[in-house]
């Protein structure tokens, strides 16, 4: 069987190149290419980042926590019962969809946390204005909350639109950023306007949670107009 030979580098190239190249390919047409350096990325090191992600996300929680409780008291306990109450909630529709939590997730979850936040302080300061203008307890939740709820229904909706509009034109780590954040804020707009005042509504039937200096107002803020003989508050 005959076999055609392949001409050697020097002779292909001779034709081609001037004298001095040809001569220069055949002395290194025979070594081979050069090793090329390169570099990897293990996936451990991804991972590491995720997880001192969330282990910033947990601190921030913490001291946000901390915050809402030093603030506004009773309130800020229930709010903190709420976030945690979020925070399950949102990490089992995580894992039902499923989301992969990546860098960009992380954040977007971590946002959500704050829009959360954000809800329960609107509601809590409009509550506290309703005790200082003197009104009972029951009323002043009740006020407060028809108060707080356009606000925390526009800035939820804007976030969310903006969300949808991130995952339609995005990619990749885009779309895990927004998906997250949708979800996440989805959830918050569900504790702030039904956990929290669920937890609010029943702390007011316990004669002991009544007094204003648990709800941040003293008693000497109240402007009635009345007499003040006493530091509860009737429900």
């Amino acid at each position: 069987m005959h076999q055609r030979r392949r001409p050697a580098v020097g002779a292909a190239l001779e034709g081609l190149l001037p004298e001095a190249g040809a001569d220069h390919a055949r002395r290194e047409g025979d070594l081979g290419p050069d090793d090329q350096r390169d570099s990897r990325v293990e996936p451990t090191l991804g991972q590491e980042s995720v997880q001192r992600s969330l282990v910033a996300g947990a601190i921030g929680l913490f001291l946000v926590a901390f915050f809402m409780i030093a603030y506004y008291r009773l309130p800020g306990v229930i709010a903190v019962i709420a976030l945690l109450y979020y925070t399950a909630l949102t990490y089992a529709l995580f894992r039902l969809v499923p989301v992969t939590l990546t860098l960009a997730g992380v954040a977007g979850f971590i946002l959500s946390i704050g829009m959360a936040v954000d809800a329960n302080v609107l509601t809590f300061e409009r509550l506290k204005e309703e005790l200082r203008a003197g009104k009972s307890l029951r009323n002043a939740v009740e006020a407060g909350r028809v108060r707080a709820f356009p606000s925390i229904l526009y800035s939820n909706l804007a976030t969310i639109m903006t969300a949808g509009i991130l995952f339609w034109f995005g990619t990749g780590t885009v779309k895990g950023f927004a998906l997250t954040l949708a979800i996440g804020v989805a959830m918050s707009f569900f504790t702030a306007v039904v956990v929290t005042q669920m937890l609010l509504h029943g702390a007011i039937e316990i004669a002991s949670l009544r007094q204003r200096r648990l709800y941040g107002v003293e008693e000497r803020a109240v402007d009635t107009g009345a007499p003040r003989s006493t530091a509860a508050v009737s429900p």
